[in-house]
């Protein structure tokens, strides 16, 4: 089966507006935090771009260590 909009892959390509609405944070915090290393990400140009997998690892040890930016997200959970 081929990935679509409605299966994601976890190979999966987000832009800054995708990660934004995934986290819930505006897309001007994901830019700064991209722009600084605080995220992984990959500059395409002039275009940031994000892999689903990556960030959903990231998110998990964000979210375990304590870290205060995601304390809207653990309620999630």
């Amino acid at each position: 089966m081929r990935p679509t909009e409605s299966t994601p892959s976890d190979g999966e390509i987000l832009t800054i507006e995708e990660v934004a609405s995934y986290l819930r944070l505006k897309p001007q915090t994901v830019y700064r935090w991209a722009q600084g290393s605080r995220i992984p990400a990959v500059k395409l140009g002039k275009e940031w771009r994000f892999r689903r997998s990556i960030i959903d690892r990231w998110l998990e040890e964000q979210m375990l260590s304590g870290n205060p930016d995601f304390e809207h997200l653990r309620e999630l959970r």
